[in-house]
């Protein structure tokens, strides 16, 4: 019978400021996203829906950016002091599915 891998379930340790920070854009993009909901079911015109979901875009995009620097600047840092150069190579397809 084969073996089946469970796919690697890591976690961090986040400081209370980063976690709120993250927390905050997360909670702003959720209520974007209601707003957009709101503009389908009161069929609002496309243009002004179209704009909504890039400011979306622009959010998550933020949000990205953030957990990004921070996870180089803790986990990545923290491996590769460690000798784990193998987190250069994760990073590099983290990255690459971002800008997919």
């Amino acid at each position: 019978m084969e073996k089946i891998e469970k796919p690697c379930h890591r976690t961090k340790d986040r400081s209370e400021d980063e976690y709120k920070r993250l927390i905050h854009r997360l909670n702003r993009v959720e209520g974007q996203v209601r707003g957009i909901r709101n503009m389908v079911e009161q069929n609002a015109y496309c243009t002004d829906i179209l704009i909504q979901t890039a400011a979306i875009t622009a959010a998550i995009n933020g949000f990205n950016k953030e957990l990004l620097a921070n996870h180089i600047k803790s986990c990545v840092v923290r491996d590769i002091r460690e000798g784990k150069d193998e987190v250069i190579d994760d990073l590099v397809v983290t990255i690459q599915k971002l800008m997919k």
